[in-house]
């Protein structure tokens, strides 16, 4: 079976490393992003199983992400 991908994004690195460590240590393969453009990118190119998205993200927030990916997939967000 395929490892699960989570992309992780959020513009705190504490945030962003705590939240990547343990999915990492629950089998999940983990990329992270710190700003809404740098998730968008790897969303379309890395295609995740699953997006947990900070809202208050600088120059992008997290609602316009979500809206973005939703148009263009069906990606899982958390938010």
């Amino acid at each position: 079976m395929a490892q699960q991908k989570v992309l992780v994004v959020d513009d705190e690195a504490t945030v962003r490393d705590v939240i990547a460590r343990y999915l990492a240590l629950e089998g999940y393969e983990v990329a992270s992003a710190g700003d809404g453009a740098e998730g968008l990118r790897l969303a379309r190119s890395w295609g995740p199983d699953l997006v947990v998205l900070d809202i208050m993200l600088p120059a992008m927030d997290g609602l316009t992400v979500c809206r973005t990916l939703r148009a263009e997939s069906r990606v899982p967000v958390i938010m």
